[in-house]
């Protein structure tokens, strides 16, 4: 697990400030809110696969919204009730950095919405060679 100060050392001020403090991008200023290529988005904490792009669909709440992760453990869904409000916060499995939160007014199949923050993805599109931080993570997890 990484220090906090390698974590500054890791991550843009603002990726910081939105996975490390649980900070919130304002709303239709994220760049894959209005986003559809095909492809992978991962964590730009870890580089650990999150989400599909076919799972991917416009709520228009401003943020990029996801209908579930790319697998039941990518993410850790933990009870936030910070700001005078219960919501459910949705975590990198990996380093329990912030990503959003889930709510249950999303589409079929499964009624949820996973509403997450830009600066905690990457996008690798469809048949890209991803970066550094996600070959690090394929390398470090998948043996």
């Amino acid at each position: 697990m990484l220090s906090e100060n390698e974590w500054k050392e890791r991550l843009t001020p603002f990726q910081y400030y939105i996975l490390r403090e649980k900070g919130t991008e304002r709303a239709f200023t994220g760049k894959y809110d209005k986003f559809y290529e095909e492809g992978i988005y991962y964590s730009a904490a870890t580089g650990q696969p999150l989400f599909n792009s076919k799972a991917k669909f416009n709520s228009g709440t401003g943020w990029p919204s996801f209908y579930e992760p790319i697998s039941s453990n990518a993410v850790i869904l933990k009870e936030d009730n910070s700001l005078f409000m219960r919501r459910v916060e949705v975590l990198d499995s990996s380093s329990g950095s912030h990503l959003g939160h889930v709510f249950d007014d999303g589409p079929p199949p499964t009624g949820l919405r996973y509403c997450i923050n830009s600066a905690s993805l990457i996008f690798v599109p469809e048949g890209e060679e991803p970066p550094p931080i996600v070959k690090e993570y394929l390398r470090k997890y998948r043996k």
